[in-house]
């Protein structure tokens, strides 16, 4: 295993007492809670920033990735707005989840629940080359798969 990437953290005064933390050795996500003082209910398609209560200093070249927690997807039909949630390195607010009702039936969340994971990644910035359409056309030619989307069929 890779050293760890330190990430600093500040704790709001509502936030759980718990950090964001992995749920087994294995886990790539850290389970991150709801920062609550009162349980909040989404009725169906309702969606909500769910608040956190922690301020975190990303170092330059990382990122946060939000995810939606498995077990509510599928239970209760609650994921995020945005499928998956990007906090940038320079972003130095409380960490919100953005969440959805996608069920057909209300659902709490409750103060300190686990409502998201937390992934933090490397990221690679892109500088662009443009070329010529003719550039473009070769690479084409020379590609095995140029049939664009959907080439590779269905199943």
């Amino acid at each position: 295993m890779d050293k760890p990437v330190f990430v600093k953290v500040h704790r709001l005064p509502h936030a759980p007492k718990e950090l964001p933390a992995y749920a087994t050795p294995g886990s790539a996500g850290m389970d991150v809670r709801a920062a609550l003082e009162a349980p909040i209910t989404l009725q169906p398609m309702e969606r909500t920033l769910v608040p956190t209560g922690i301020i975190m200093l990303l170092p330059e070249g990382y990122e946060c990735q939000i995810r939606s927690r498995s077990g509510l997807s599928i239970k209760h039909g609650i994921t995020l707005i945005n499928a998956v949630g990007t906090i940038d390195s320079d972003y130095r607010h409380e960490v919100k989840v953005p969440l959805v009702n996608l069920s057909q039936q209300a659902f709490t969340i409750e103060p300190g629940e686990r409502v998201a994971q937390l992934i933090i990644a490397p990221v690679t910035q892109v500088r662009w080359d443009e070329v010529a359409a003719e550039a473009v056309e070769q690479d084409q030619k020379e590609l095995v798969r140029a049939g664009g989307f959907g080439s590779t069929g269905t199943k």
